[in-house]
């Protein structure tokens, strides 16, 4: 996929980013580096890699599950 510049320019409209005329094939040149990027990371085999929330491994905080009333009165 290749962004052009009248479809950087609409992202930026859309982001509401005002960038001015001269700068939209940088803006594009940009748009189409990240994307190659991402193809770059869907050739990736994650085939059996368990999905985490850190690069660290850790365990999020877990609270006891308990029945309340909500604090609500009656």
């Amino acid at each position: 996929m290749s962004i052009d510049t009248e479809t950087a320019a609409k992202v930026a409209k859309l982001a509401r980013i005002r960038v001015e005329d001269e700068a939209l094939p940088d803006l594009a040149a940009e748009f189409n580096t990240i994307l190659g990027f991402i193809e770059q990371l869907n050739e990736v085999d994650v085939d059996g890699v368990e999905p985490m929330v850190s690069v660290t491994p850790m365990r999020l905080k877990r609270r006891e599950e308990v029945v309340t009333d909500g604090n609500m009165q009656a």
